[in-house]
């Protein structure tokens, strides 16, 4: 039988997202979401060949049930045996890691010292590692760090503004993030302009629940907006982005917040829900705006898109030359509003919308919505899953050519 899949798997505290692709052509054969793990209400859905089943989970309603049934489907569907390789997402890679790693002992003990500084991601991405190596036992699992993509940044770029041992004793710096995002979408821009990725210079706006900027220039990072970690830079769906870190000690000495509370109110509290007080869903707050209420929804928007071309016209000053803009993410992807909320703020810049292409790229569609006489500006959809399988697919195809896998 032809092995020819990848089965992606990314692990999150309480989910496990995978999809089974080619790496050649980029079909996918099979995708789905098990989520409430550790919960009686933990579930899996499944979809293959235009259809879609749901499944409950039996106890204990973990990584692991959720993976053992996936491997049922695909043994009922004659999928696993065409598996020859599983591409793990991991999203911090601290400085150790700029490449695609194949995964051994040493990997998993980086990952796992890592989770000093991405407490609530590494663990679950190295749970899911685990998991996935007892079920996968006999073929390969490849690490793809989101942080990677970033490692070009220079020290003008990811250092802060405090004392520097924070740095050298601690690696407190600006780490970068949705790097796998940024590089696939920087990617195809290039190719729609016809010319190599090392030559493509790019602002590239992954706008969705989690929102970064990212600064492409000759195809390599060399900033962006997210930091130490995920919490810094844009406003997002329930982050509060860049704030006054005063506020942190007024909330403390002042109003009696513990850091515990702190630490919720700004990552799961804050932005677009915070601010609107109803959602943190771009969709429902574009229908709630109206004449005579929810003005707090429009609010919202008006903050998010404001704050988005800000950061975006900063980053401006990282080049010489600029190509153009890319809008990614699923509010980037499908919020016609906000694209043009955000490029009215970019005129400066000779951003300009068209209108007319702007409301027909929704839902998967690429494409470019500025006007004849702008700066080229483009919705492409994101797809880090096959991203995933890409690397890994090359990772080891370089391993197998050098002869350091059999």
């Amino acid at each position: 039988m032809n092995k020819n899949l990848i089965l992606v798997i990314n692990c999150g505290s309480s989910s496990v997202k995978f999809s089974l692709i080619n790496p050649e052509d980029g079909k996918t054969t099979l995708s789905g979401l098990a989520e409430c793990l550790s919960s009686s209400q933990a579930s899996i859905k499944i979809n293959q060949k235009n259809n879609a089943i749901t499944k409950k989970l039996t106890s204990p309603y973990d990584h692991q049930s959720a993976i053992s049934l996936l491997v049922n489907v695909l043994k009922q569907e004659q999928l696993i045996d065409k598996i020859f390789a599983v591409g793990h997402r991991v999203v911090h890679g601290g400085e150790t890691y700029s490449e695609p790693m194949l995964i051994n002992d040493d990997v998993k003990a980086t990952i796992n010292r890592l989770k000093q500084i991405a407490p609530l991601h590494n663990p679950a991405n190295l749970f899911g590692i685990n998991v996935a190596q007892t079920t996968f036992a006999n073929i390969p699992h490849v690490a793809i760090f989101d942080t990677a993509f970033h490692q070009t940044m220079p020290k003008q770029s990811f250092i802060y503004g405090i004392p520097y041992h924070l740095y050298q004793k601690h690696g407190i710096r600006r780490y970068g993030f949705h790097g796998t995002s940024h590089h696939f979408v920087s990617q195809q821009a290039a190719k729609m302009l016809n010319k190599p990725h090392n030559n493509g210079n790019f602002i590239s706006a992954h706008l969705g629940n989690g929102c970064s900027i990212t600064a492409i220039k000759d195809g390599k990072s060399i900033d962006s907006s997210m930091g130490f970690t995920p919490l810094e830079g844009l406003m997002m769906g329930t982050r509060s982005g860049d704030l006054d870190p005063g506020i942190i000690f007024h909330l403390v000495e002042q109003l009696g917040y513990s850091l515990k509370d702190v630490n919720e109110l700004l990552n799961k509290k804050s932005g677009l829900l915070g601010i609107s007080g109803i959602s943190n869903d771009c969709r429902e707050l574009e229908q709630a705006i109206t004449p005579d209420k929810n003005c707090r929804s429009k609010l919202a928007l008006i903050i998010f898109s404001y704050r988005t071309a800000k950061s975006i016209a900063s980053f401006s000053a990282a080049f010489e030359q600029l190509d153009g803009l890319i809008f990614t993410g699923g509010i980037g992807e499908n919020s016609m509003l906000v694209r043009e909320m955000v490029l009215s703020h970019l005129s400066l810049l000779n951003f300009k919308i068209d209108a007319e292409k702007n409301k027909k790229i929704r839902f998967g569609k690429t494409g470019l919505i500025s006007s004849s006489h702008s700066r080229d500006c483009w919705v492409i959809p994101t797809n880090e899953e096959f991203m995933i399988a890409k690397q890994t697919n090359e990772l080891l195809a370089h391993n197998i050519n050098n002869g350091e896998i059999s």
